[in-house]
């Protein structure tokens, strides 16, 4: 979780520093962080596009950049696990399912609980690491 607190300090979207790291056999094949599509203007630089629910559309989620890098690199994630500085959304939740993620380590609760509860409703393993036993560097 370490290094997921690293990584999420490149994230680009001024909105949220979130940050993710897929793990296979207690070694990280994958990192990831929000920010804009390759080639894309970051909102550090333009602002965020708020969504109706106030929520910024134009960045790519950390779990999203994670699963995106595995598959442009040819990186099996399949039993992998996934430790995020935040709670996955619906929709990064629906891509964990089919990237073949077994298990998902957050710190903090997203505002908005259906990734979790997808997750968990497909028999992913769900857990949040308690802040009281965390150091971080």
């Amino acid at each position: 979780m370490n290094i997921a607190c690293i990584v999420s300090k490149r994230s680009t979207c001024a909105r949220a520093q979130v940050g993710a790291v897929a793990v296979k056999h207690n070694r990280v094949v994958s990192i990831g962080y929000g920010g804009a599509p390759s080639g894309m203007p970051h909102c550090t630089e333009v602002g965020c596009v708020r969504g109706e629910d106030g929520g910024c559309i134009s960045t790519i989620h950390a779990e999203a950049n994670v699963i995106a890098f595995s598959a442009k690199f040819g990186i099996s994630l399949d039993g992998a696990v996934l430790y995020t500085t935040i709670s996955p959304c619906y929709d990064c939740a629906k891509l964990i399912i089919n990237s073949g993620i077994k298990e998902v380590v957050y710190l903090v609760e997203y505002r908005k609980t259906e990734g979790i509860e997808l997750l968990k409703k497909v028999g992913i393993k769900i857990r949040q690491l308690q802040i009281d036993n965390f150091i971080y560097y």
